[in-house]
């Protein structure tokens, strides 16, 4: 019979455990600012690597990255392990490893443009829907020749090409307007100012990386540095989406574990949601509902519930609502759409309850082990291990310089993908053209030597014919998942 892990994470007139087997079933973590949802987050972290289950997380603010520190000397945290009768309570600090897209505060994120795919690129980019189907157009031919776009200048050019033999590709792939081209471009030069050149480079992130555990079997923390990336918030929801997707494709259909296999918290859930499309919208629900069969838990960090579409919203069986203000009418809706997301308990006015909650006490309803969502609760939620606030750069430069991934990410290679093929496509070309000039001068029927021909079209109809067959010479075509993301073979 399998064992069923139970985390203690709160406690009110009973103690209220998270069932790990459930933890898959997703879960959410809502509240106002200051009432204590980094906390819950924090104390989810420490019972899932506790369990031996890898965790991901970002940290927005920089006080997360503290999990590494056992706690102590906080009056606060000892008064409220007193009254919770937490006598066997002991500090502790956690095994974390360090991420930075920028490669700053942890070891480098990188991922291609082929990997990320048009989908995620064009959410990142802002591009509207006919900008995007551009796109979609020139990721189509690039994977058609079996050309990886692997950074910026790889797309740059080939969307260039694109663009310069549009009228040789509208009848096959449909119209490339010039205006989207020059669109998409100067989305990329924004991109490339917010540090776009780093995130688009090799070597890409393995995502297996993150499944990793220590030498006692605790699951590694990995944590993502946002305090910089969170103030482009495209990027930072795009890359996050990137990293599920990423999880979603790699990881094998292994049913109902005992334990996940990894549990993914999205901070700041709602920027996910924002202004994205529906065929982005449609995607994200798809791959919540799916990616629960493959070990993995998520849980939406946000400030209110509404905040995410009910069809994702319905699959999150885990959650902890902490207290949230009610001024204007519109909050008080808000409240109310709050307290009808729970199984409700005769025992309390949700709605009212709901404004009145301390910080650190939240309203819990989690799974059942049969996959019931319980009566909901009130409790407090048990305080953190490890310590509060921040830790000292010389702490985080130990972590990192000591991480086993350390020399795997710290330097970056270019190999041959799509700018280096069209550079040498053009070269052989304008060698090529070259030759045929020097063969053109030659001798009318009255002894004089007649002007060169024009040679831009037979330089146009080599460019086409040596880009057709880029795709025999590569050798197959590229095939994209769910998201658009290239599948690895």
């Amino acid at each position: 019979m399998e064992e069923i892990h139970k985390m203690l994470f709160a406690r009110g007139k009973r103690d209220i455990f998270l069932s790990s087997k459930m933890s898959n079933r997703h879960g959410l973590i809502a509240g106002a600012t200051g009432t204590g949802k980094t906390v819950s987050l924090k104390v989810l972290a420490e019972a899932f690597s506790s369990s031996g289950v890898p965790v991901f997380l970002a940290d927005i603010k920089g006080d997360v990255a503290s999990i590494c520190r056992p706690g102590g000397g906080n009056p606060k945290i000892d008064e409220r392990i007193k009254m919770l009768g937490l006598n066997s309570f002991g500090y502790e600090g956690f095994p974390v490893a360090f991420w930075d897209v920028f490669g700053i505060l942890g070891h480098p994120v990188r991922t291609t443009i082929s990997e990320m795919g048009p989908l995620l690129l064009s959410r990142l980019l802002g591009l509207n829907e006919v900008q995007s189907g551009v796109l979609n157009i020139v990721f189509k031919v690039a994977d058609d020749s079996g050309m990886l776009l692997i950074d910026l200048k790889d797309l740059r050019h080939m969307l260039k090409y694109v663009g310069d033999n549009s009228k040789d590709y509208t009848l096959e792939y449909g119209n490339i307007a010039a205006q989207s081209i020059g669109a998409i471009q100067r989305g990329l030069l924004t991109l490339e100012e917010q540090g776009g050149e780093n995130f688009f480079a090799e070597p890409a992130l393995d995502i297996m990386d993150f499944l990793k555990t220590d030498n006692e079997g605790r699951g590694i923390i990995n944590i993502l540095a946002a305090e910089q990336l969170f103030h482009s918030p495209a990027l930072y929801s795009s890359f996050l989406l990137w990293l599920l997707s990423e999880l979603f494709e790699e990881l094998p259909e292994v049913g109902d574990l005992p334990e996940p296999r990894i549990v993914f918290f999205f901070d700041e859930a709602h920027l996910l949601f924002d202004e994205a499309p529906k065929i982005l919208l449609d995607k994200i629900e798809q791959v919540v509902r799916l990616i629960r069969s493959k070990g993995v838990g998520v849980f939406f960090i946000t400030h209110n519930p509404t905040d995410l579409p009910d069809k994702v919203s319905g699959q999150l069986g885990n959650r902890v609502q902490h207290a949230l203000r009610a001024f204007t009418p519109k909050e008080q809706a808000s409240v109310k759409a709050a307290a009808d997301t729970f199984r409700q308990n005769p025992g309390l006015d949700i709605t009212r309850v709901i404004t009145e909650l301390k910080v650190g006490e939240a309203l819990i309803s989690f799974l059942d082990e049969q996959g019931r969502p319980s009566v909901v609760e009130q409790a407090f939620v048990l305080p953190p291990k490890s310590q509060l606030g921040t830790i000292t750069p010389e702490k985080r430069d130990e972590i990192i310089k000591n991480s086993v991934f350390y020399n795997k990410y710290q330097g970056t290679f270019d190999r041959e993908s799509a700018y280096e093929i069209l550079q040498k496509k053009l070269a052989a070309i304008e060698e090529n053209s070259e030759s045929i000039k020097s063969r053109e001068g030659q001798y009318d029927y009255g002894g004089n030597v007649s002007k060169k021909k024009s040679t831009d079209s037979v330089i146009t109809r080599m460019a086409r014919s040596a880009a057709s067959s880029i795709g025999t010479q590569i050798g197959r075509e590229l095939i994209r998942g769910v998201f658009g993301i290239l599948l690895k073979r």
